[in-house]
């Protein structure tokens, strides 16, 4: 039985325009292929909303396959503000059951436009309270450092940029390459951690504003999605960036390569939520899959598989791997309100969007 495609993404020469579908009939045509390709299959469908990406949601889908027989798993990889994006287009009949990954500031304002249904977990305990959803709406899965990303080959270690501020160095005009904050959970919290950090130094987000500027002006291009980011800095056509830790750790682990390092200041922490979708078509099988993915079975086999840091509190230190025990080390946690960037990102993000993209110093990162 073949597959729904799972991943649509518009090549870098196509017009980002041409793939501007009415959302509608996008819902209309993810039922259809569902109902194609269910034909004769006595499986129940589960339909995952995620940007996860290929690695993790293969793997999970294969295991939870092979524990649920009866239940045949669909998932589509999007942006995290696309997944909200499209489940709040979606939510008078929504085709999907889980939505799977983004920081818990998307989620929560899911939970506040009535997109999730409520439904605790066994393992809900084991997380830490700030990770916990209200109303058992959603709960972190995994917890995504954001990092500074370096081409390796033409960047030393000891000379990329060791600390936020260093991005702003005049060396890096014209060779920071951006991932699209807009339609990027992970970029919208840095852009967060950054505003908000201006924000307890002076009172007023002012201070944070005049940051994202500069870094605007050093920008070369803001890129259309994380892959294409990553090849960007393999082929040097920029030589530093911001990502998100596992995404690093595959492509380092395929052969990219790509140089990174925590931010001396601090590292933005994401709270990487789940939860089931409201008015799921297939409520058993989503609670069965949220309750697996925050198995410890589960929880260990992303971080051995797919470099996902667990944001159970009760796994036992020496049951992970080297990599995720070195990053718990050695990595200093920065100190971010996530309740104050959940009830201002947006807002934020539209400001940001309307007068200083484009608009640093030098008229760069024009690109989107």
């Amino acid at each position: 039985m073949p597959k729904l495609v799972r991943r649509i993404e518009p090549s870098q020469s196509v017009p980002r325009s041409a793939f501007r579908v009415p959302r509608s009939l996008i819902g209309a045509a993810l039922l259809f292929a569902l109902c194609v390709a269910c034909q004769g299959d006595r499986r129940t469908p589960l339909v995952i909303y995620s940007p996860h990406g290929r690695d993790l949601l293969t793997l999970l889908e294969r295991r939870f396959e092979q524990l649920r027989p009866d239940v045949d798993v669909r998932w589509l990889d999007m942006g995290s503000q696309e997944v909200y994006d499209r489940l709040r287009s979606e939510r008078a009949n929504p085709p999907a059951d889980v939505w799977f990954g983004g920081p818990s500031t998307i989620f929560a304002r899911g939970a506040h436009d009535s997109l999730l249904a409520p439904f605790r977990p066994s393992w809900a305990g084991a997380i830490g309270p700030h990770g916990r959803g209200p109303g058992d709406l959603y709960f972190a899965a995994y917890e995504t450092p954001a990092v500074i990303v370096y081409a390796e080959q033409a960047v030393p270690a000891a000379e990329a940029p060791q600390d936020w501020d260093e991005m702003l160095q005049p060396r890096w005009r014209g060779k920071v390459l951006i991932r699209d904050p807009l339609a990027s959970g992970t970029m919208r919290a840095v852009w967060g951690m950054i505003i908000e950090r201006g924000l307890k130094q002076t009172g007023d987000t002012a201070a944070g504003f005049q940051w994202l500027r500069r870094l605007d002006a050093q920008t070369k291009e803001y890129v259309l999605n994380g892959p294409l980011l990553d090849q960007k800095i393999v082929r040097q056509e920029g030589l530093v960036t911001i990502w998100d830790l596992p995404d690093i750790l595959l492509n380092r682990r395929d052969g990219l390569q790509l140089g990174y390092l925590f931010p001396k200041s601090g590292t933005p922490v994401i709270e990487d939520a789940i939860g089931v979708v409201r008015d799921a078509r297939h409520l058993a099988a989503a609670r069965a899959f949220v309750e697996y993915v925050g198995s410890v079975d589960a929880q260990l086999l992303a971080t051995r598989e797919a470099y996902r840091l667990p944001a159970r509190l009760d796994l036992p230190v020496d049951s992970l791997p080297p990599w995720a025990r070195a990053v718990r080390s050695g990595m200093k946690v920065a100190d971010v309100d996530w309740d104050v960037l959940a009830a201002r990102g947006a807002d934020w993000m539209r400001y940001w969007d309307e007068t200083v993209r484009g608009k640093g110093e030098g008229g760069k990162g024009k690109g989107r």
